[in-house]
C-alpha cells in the first residue's frame, strides 16, 4: 500500500523493503480529487470538517473528491493548504517522469492503464 506524504510523494515499500518515494503527477481533476481525499483521510478529517476549514459546503468537497471538473483554482489551493499539502510546479518532461519507475519506483500511468484494460 502506498501513502501520500504532505509534499506530494507516495511512500511505500519496494520488493527489497527499501522505502520508495514517487512523485504524484496531477494531470486531471480526478488526480486532484484523489490527493485531497487521501490527504483528508490522513489528517483524520471528515468531509464536513474539511469543508468548514476551507470555507465551502460539504457537497463541494464531495464533488472535488469525485474528480468533478471546473473547481476554482483558488478553492483547490485553499483546500490543499488546509491539508498541509504543497503543490510544486515543474517543467513537464516525459523522460523525467519515467525515471522513477525505471529506478524501482511505481509507474502510476502503467498501473492505471493496466487496471483500465482489465475492466474492459
Amino acid at each position: 500500500m502506498f501513502k501520500m506524504s504532505p509534499n506530494g510523494y507516495y511512500d511505500g515499500m519496494s520488493s527489497n523493503d527499501d522505502n520508495v518515494r514517487c512523485p504524484m503527477f496531477l494531470r486531471t481533476p480526478a488526480d486532484f480529487g484523489a490527493v485531497i481525499r487521501e490527504g483528508r483521510k490522513r489528517a483524520g478529517l471528515n468531509q464536513a470538517t474539511l469543508a468548514k476549514k476551507v470555507g465551502v459546503g460539504r457537497q463541494w468537497i464531495v464533488e472535488v473528491e469525485k474528480g468533478k471538473a471546473g473547481a476554482p483554482l483558488a478553492l483547490l489551493l485553499r483546500t490543499l493548504a488546509a491539508l498541509d499539502i504543497s503543490l510544486v510546479a515543474d517543467e513537464r518532461n516525459r523522460k523525467t517522469e519515467r525515471t522513477a519507475a525505471e529506478k524501482g519506483g511505481v509507474d502510476l500511468d502503467a498501473l492505471l492503464n493496466g487496471l483500465r484494460r482489465k475492466r474492459s
